[in-house]
């Protein structure tokens, strides 16, 4: 697959990375920026084509091979010149599929009108605000989990959790997972103990501080995690601090379910704020400033959650309002390289926007009949929802048991959506065309042999 990348800044570089570190990949990247010593240290790295120049620009997009590229991808800082870049491509060079990181809200709020062949020829847009928003208003709704994926529409969830002492299954294997709840099927996808995967057997015996990833029905996803760590409760007060696109957006998402309070720094954002969110308290002020956390009680607060555009404040912020008494810490990191420093501490959970926006990248990137993606672990494990068609003849996966399937090292099927009934997958359980199945790749680089499995092909014997 030819894939042009405009942009190569994190998410450009990180998504270069991902699709080039792929086994049996014959993905041909191709990096624009105008930053040439950006560019070479990446070339360095990656065994990728560089070109320097303006993103958007015919003579560009030409030596960049846009002619016969089966994919182009604008994420540069700038939403027009992704946008300009799509139209260019679509109109010069007739370039097939287009994807652009676009983050104003002025444009996404009218995207079905704005972003079609006939106008913006822009076929899928990223808003990296808005998965991000997303992203955290799961985990508020799933207290105490560390990240919460949705498939099929939101029927099934891949949860990852930390096992703590005083869980009822931490010490025990996972076999007595249906001994405790012979009602709900669940399946354990995948452990990470000390940062490293652990094939989950049913002999494989739980121990605190496990990062377990669990896959069941939506409904169950509550009860699942009160075997492995102490239920929290729900999540009520809630306090913000930022009050960028991010900021904005989580309060309007919670305001009428929680008591959210905001704090912004800069005077004019909070007066606008303050005009256009109905039920935030909100405060023009340093969210690192102790007296003004004393003074709105930060003891009483269930999340504090860190969303300014600057690393180093939101992670300061939120280890006072730790130390201040704040329940839970949500901080976003853009420097991908500080979310595993400061995880796990007196901040509880770090969220990539890379990362968030990745995953939905590689949704779009993926072959075969693949609808949604989920980057873990910084990149090293990945989530896939696949739908199968064909059938016994055509297809390596329908009519067949999943014990039969050939699944790349690493790989294991979690769960099957078949219409609306979630199925745990289980060694005898047999997959039909249609189906949404849900695997999860500990080993990223073994994707392209998932994909391969997904797609039929008359030929197929």
């Amino acid at each position: 697959m030819k894939i042009i990348i405009l942009g190569a800044g994190q998410v450009g570089a990180t998504l270069a990375e991902n699709l080039v570190g792929e086994h049996k990949s014959k993905n041909d990247i191709t990096l624009v920026d105008a930053d040439s010593m950006r560019l070479r240290e990446l070339q360095d790295k990656l065994d990728i084509q560089v070109i320097v120049g303006q993103a958007s620009h015919p003579d560009v997009l030409k030596k960049a091979g846009a002619e016969d590229a089966d994919l182009l991808v604008a994420v540069t800082n700038s939403d027009e010149t992704n946008i300009v870049a799509c139209q260019v491509a679509y109109t010069l060079f007739h370039t097939p599929n287009k994807i652009a990181r676009i983050r104003s809200e002025q444009y996404t709020k009218y995207r079905t009108q704005l972003f079609h062949d006939h106008d913006m020829p822009v076929d899928n847009i990223i808003s990296p605000e808005q998965l991000v928003t997303k992203y955290i208003k799961r985990l508020i709704d799933y207290p105490g989990a560390l990240q919460v994926m949705a498939f099929a529409g939101g029927k099934a969830s891949l949860v990852a959790v930390k096992a703590y002492y005083g869980g009822m299954l931490v010490g025990h294997a996972l076999s007595a997972l249906r001994e405790h709840m012979p009602n709900v099927d669940t399946r354990v996808a995948a452990i990470y103990r000390q940062g490293r995967p652990i094939r989950p057997l049913g002999t494989t015996v739980i121990e605190a501080d496990d990062e377990v990833f669990f896959i069941a029905a939506t409904k169950h996803i509550r009860a699942v995690m009160s075997e492995l760590q102490k239920l929290e409760a729900s999540y009520k007060r809630i306090m913000i601090a930022g009050g960028g696109n991010i900021g904005e957006g989580l309060a309007r998402q919670l305001e009428s379910t929680h008591k959210v309070k905001l704090i912004e720094r800069n005077p004019d954002r909070a007066a606008h704020l303050s005009e256009n969110l109905e039920n935030t308290i909100v405060f023009c002020g340093d969210a690192a400033d102790p007296e003004l956390l004393n003074e709105e009680h930060i003891e009483q607060v269930d999340v504090f959650i860190a969303v300014t555009n600057d690393d180093e404040a939101n992670i300061m912020a939120a280890m006072l309002a730790k130390r201040l008494g704040a329940q839970k810490t949500m901080v976003l990191i853009q420097h991908t390289a500080y979310v595993d420093l400061v995880q796990g501490g007196e901040i509880d959970i770090a969220i990539s926007p890379q990362q968030a926006t990745i995953s939905a990248l590689l949704t779009y990137v993926r072959k075969g009949d693949i609808v949604n993606v989920y980057s873990l672990r910084r990149g090293a494990a990945e989530a896939i929802e696949a739908i199968a068609h064909g059938d016994k003849e055509t297809s390596k996966v329908v009519g067949r048991q999943i014990k039969d399937i050939k699944l790349p090292p690493g790989t294991t099927i979690g769960a099957v959506v078949r219409k609306d009934e979630v199925i745990i997958a289980h060694n005898s359980t047999v997959i039909e065309s249609n189906d949404h199945v849900i695997l999860f790749l500990v080993e990223k680089k073994y994707v392209t042999e998932v994909e391969k499995l997904f797609q039929p092909t008359a030929l197929f014997f």
